[in-house]
C-alpha cells in the first residue's frame, strides 16, 4: 500500500473512531469542522474522507443538520464480527470455567423458540450431564433459556411462553406463564440464571448472558451438573458463570469488564 493510501486509511479510521465516541452520539452527529478538529486533519482531508464513507454507507449525513454520524453499515460488520469473534474467543473461557467447576460448560444462543448449544467442555468425570452441542433446549425450564431472555419485555415473554406446555418437565419447572416471568425476574436481579430440577430431575444448572458491542444478549454461558453435587454451591457456580460470560463480552467487545461479585 502506498503511502498516500495508508494516509486516507488512517485518516477514514480515525474519522470513525471519533463518530463512535458517546459525545459524538449524544450531540446527534458531528460537523466537517469538529470532525477535522478531533483528529487532526485539515478541513478538505476530512469532506473527501467523508464524502468515500458516506458512499460505502459507513457513515450517514443528517439533511437538516449536516451533521455526520455512523452508518448502519458499520453497525452490520460489527455484528457480524462479533459472532465470529464469540466462537473465537469463547473456547478459552469455557475450558477455564470447566477446570474451575470440574463440570461440564456450555455456549448457547437463542435458535427461534428454544436454545441451542454450540459449543461445550467435558470434565473428566465419570457421571455428568450429555453433551448438547448441535441440540435444542427449552427456555422456560432452563438457566439457559432464562439468561438468553433476560433482557425481555414481561409482554415478549408472556409471547415467548404463549404456547409451552406447563407441566411436561422436570418436577420444580414453572407451573404457568406468571411463574416462568417470576423466575426470569429473580435471574435478572442475580445477574445470573439457575435451574433445580427444572429441565429433568437430578439436575441443576447456572447460566449468564454473553453481550455484543450494543450491549444486547447473543449467547449465554451455562453450567449444569448432577443435582447431588453442584445444587450446594449453585450461586458460587452462578457467580463463576456470570464472570466467564462477562470475560467472553469483554474480549468480542473490546469494553472493560463489570463490576461483578
Amino acid at each position: 500500500m502506498s503511502g498516500e493510501n495508508a494516509s486516507a486509511v488512517h485518516r477514514a479510521v480515525a474519522i470513525l473512531q471519533a463518530l463512535g465516541e458517546p459525545a459524538a452520539d449524544e450531540a446527534g452527529g458531528l460537523g466537517v469542522v469538529e470532525i477535522a478538529r478531533r483528529v487532526g486533519k485539515e478541513k478538505s482531508q476530512v469532506s473527501r474522507a467523508l464524502r468515500a464513507l458516506e458512499e460505502t454507507g459507513m457513515v450517514d449525513r443528517d439533511p437538516e443538520t449536516l451533521g455526520y454520524r455512523l452508518g448502519w453499515r458499520v453497525f452490520t460488520m460489527a455484528d457480524q464480527a462479533g459472532h465470529q469473534r464469540l466462537l473465537a474467543e469463547a473456547p478459552p473461557v469455557l475450558r477455564r470455567l470447566r477446570t474451575t467447576t470440574n463440570e461440564r460448560v456450555y455456549l448457547t444462543v437463542l435458535s427461534g423458540d428454544a436454545a441451542l448449544t454450540v459449543l461445550s467442555e467435558t470434565p473428566a468425570r465419570t457421571v455428568q450431564t450429555t453433551d448438547w452441542v448441535g441440540q435444542r433446549s427449552s427456555l422456560h425450564c432452563t438457566a439457559t433459556g432464562r439468561a438468553l431472555l433476560l433482557d425481555h419485555r414481561d409482554d415478549e415473554l408472556e409471547a415467548a411462553f404463549a404456547d409451552v406446555a406447563f407441566g411436561a418437565d422436570g418436577p420444580r419447572a414453572p407451573r404457568d406463564v406468571t411463574e416462568a416471568i417470576a423466575r426470569l425476574r429473580e435471574a435478572r436481579e442475580r445477574g445470573y440464571a439457575v435451574s433445580r430440577d427444572e429441565f429433568e430431575e437430578g439436575l441443576v444448572a447456572a447460566a449468564a448472558p454473553v453481550r455484543d458491542f450494543r450491549g444486547r444478549i447473543i449467547a449465554a454461558v451455562n453450567v449444569s451438573a448432577p443435582t447431588f453435587r453442584l445444587a450446594r454451591n449453585l450461586d458460587r457456580a452462578g457467580r463463576l458463570v456470570r464472570g466467564a460470560a462477562d470475560r467472553i463480552s469483554q474480549a468480542i467487545t473490546g469494553a472493560p469488564p463489570g463490576d461483578r461479585a
